[in-house]
């Protein structure tokens, strides 16, 4: 029912008048009209009565015309266009390029979904990971958090995200432990199986394998990719042609070098990351080998400088961007009420060919 200001029409506005307009209930006038406090109604809805009861020309209260405290904002009450937030919280950022693609993942999908993150790296400070946690989630815009690591590993994430939706990126909880979260992680044993199936199919039987430190995940996962290819190969697995690096330049140099020393040296090089596959790249090159005509060569993650090699490297891509899409796909799932069980997902590296793979040489 529509009604008319005052001098249009000589009828009286009321509660029922005002609740009409501002779309509530006429109690909920009354409590606005009479001040009440100790309700939970937003300050919005406060504003939005007070204004229509003066439209109308309703008599309010002495003293209740609208003030400040109606009408500005409340701290407590986002408004309507406020996107959401997310939380990505992980121990280290800035010394290696793999968690900075995984944000840029993270921050696509969020924004996609109407959602903003916000990234804090603690670099495994337990006093500040605390505090970015009790500053965050009281936060009302906070749809959930991302609890990452920079290198895949187990963790026992903080007691206080047990009460927040949650996804591990590159990280996992023991089995077992309560409460479960769910967690995106690389699927480097394909990986590594990947890779060295794709220089079997080139040919290759003596297949040297040049790892990082072994105790990381990575490395065991890798090395497990590894010998599995072999096996399906039908080739013996043959400790002489493994090494341990540290994913560094200068560990894919002096192990190549070592590998090339062996009495029946190999013909191809998985190296489990790029940087080691340039130290096994310029070490063949010293020794005035050709990549890939006497010696193959293939890297794991696709950083930049896999492009710029002399032959462009062949590698995998560490699937980085995909993982934190992904991670932030779920937990806004969990966030908006979609039941899904609690499950490790692993997504896998996909390969990049391009120059320095060919068959194994022609013996004369």
């Amino acid at each position: 029912m529509k009604t008319s200001k005052p001098g249009k029409s000589s009828k009286r506005a009321t509660m029922t008048d005002i609740a009409t307009q501002a779309g509530v209930s006429q109690s909920t006038v009354s409590l606005v009209l009479n001040a009440m406090t100790g309700t939970k109604l937003s300050k919005e809805t406060r504003q939005r009565v007070l204004r229509i009861a003066e439209e109308l020309g309703y008599q309010l209260p002495e003293g209740r015309k609208a003030t400040a405290a109606d009408t500005a904002p409340s701290p407590s009450m986002p408004p309507k266009d406020a996107r959401r937030l997310i939380l990505y919280l992980v121990d280290e950022i800035s010394t290696s390029p793999h968690p900075v693609v995984s944000v840029d993942g993270a921050k696509d999908e969020a924004w996609n979904q109407d959602t903003l993150v916000a990234v804090f790296a603690t670099r495994s400070n337990a006093d500040i990971e605390s505090a970015v946690l009790a500053a965050m989630l009281a936060n009302p815009l906070l749809a959930g958090v991302v609890y990452s690591t920079i290198f895949t590993r187990q963790t026992v994430p903080p007691a206080a995200l047990s009460g927040v939706p949650t996804v591990l990126l590159n990280c996992y909880v023991p089995e077992g432990t309560e409460p479960h979260f769910s967690s995106i992680v690389p699927s480097e044993v394909v990986g590594g199986t990947t890779a060295t199936e794709y220089l079997v199919h080139a040919g290759h039987k003596r297949i040297g394998f040049i790892n990082g430190e072994p105790w990381m995940d990575a490395a065991k996962e890798r090395l497990k990719g590894y010998c599995r290819a072999l096996s399906s190969a039908d080739i013996a697995f043959d400790e002489t042609l493994v090494r341990e690096g540290d994913w560094q330049v200068t560990t894919g140099f002096d192990c190549t070098l070592s590998l090339m020393q062996n009495a029946q040296p190999p013909s191809a090089i998985f190296c489990a990351n790029d940087l080691m596959a340039v130290g096994c790249l310029e070490a063949l090159h010293c020794l005035g080998l050709n990549v890939p005509a006497d010696v193959s060569v293939i890297g794991y993650d696709d950083q930049e400088i896999a492009r710029h090699t002399h032959p462009p490297l062949t590698t995998l891509v560490l699937p980085n961007y995909e993982m934190g899409r992904l991670a932030v796909e779920l937990l806004l799932d969990e966030a908006n009420g979609m039941p899904h069980r609690k499950r490790r997902i692993k997504v896998e590296a996909q390969l990049v060919e391009r120059g320095t793979v060919g068959p194994p040489p022609t013996k004369s």
